[in-house]
């Protein structure tokens, strides 16, 4: 079995036992507790939508702190003496998974080994398909608003004659 989880910003996929590092959790208690995006159990069978993750839990311990790799910045600009430098080193925190705990798995675990399934239950693929492909009924519609009518069109415009030009007025500086 195995679960998505997200924290800092970043996704993994996790498995009881592994070994994680994280960013920085500013975290007092020395257990962790996600909520998965996604889980597959050992099955087979995905568990991706909110109502069925909700109650999944993945609990995990933290181990210790370390810090990664320095980062160095250096920024310069030809000919006009700009020179910023700079360093980055960021912290990590280590995590232990210890359980990913589904809603069902107490009662799963109270069954003895030599009890046996019966069929047609959560191991059968074909039936669990329908269950998940029933939809709920559509909500009612509500009546189409009515139309109004077009607004009747204004008459157009009578067209007037275009004005006759006048012949061009003589220079005035000619005659003075």
């Amino acid at each position: 079995m195995y679960a998505i989880i997200r924290t800092g910003g970043k996704q993994a996929k996790v498995r009881e036992g592994d070994l994680l590092d994280v960013e920085r959790l500013r975290t007092e208690d020395d257990e962790v507790t996600f909520t998965p995006l996604l889980v597959v159990d050992d099955d087979g069978n995905v568990m991706s939508g909110r109502d069925e993750l909700s109650g999944v839990k993945v609990v995990a311990e933290i181990v210790g702190a370390s810090t990664g790799p320095k980062v160095d910045i250096f920024k310069y600009k030809a000919k006009t003496g700009y020179r910023r430098r700079q360093g980055h080193r960021q912290k990590y925190t280590q995590i232990r998974v210890t359980s990913i705990q589904l809603p069902g798995a107490a009662g799963k675990a109270a069954k003895e080994p030599g009890e046996a399934e019966p069929a047609g239950e959560a191991g059968d693929v074909k039936t669990a398909a329908p269950e998940q492909a029933e939809k709920k009924p559509a909500a009612e519609k509500k009546p189409a608003a009515e139309k109004k009518p077009a607004a009747e069109k204004k008459p157009a415009a009578e067209k007037k004659p275009a004005a006759e030009k006048k012949p061009a007025a003589e220079d005035s500086t000619e005659e003075a």
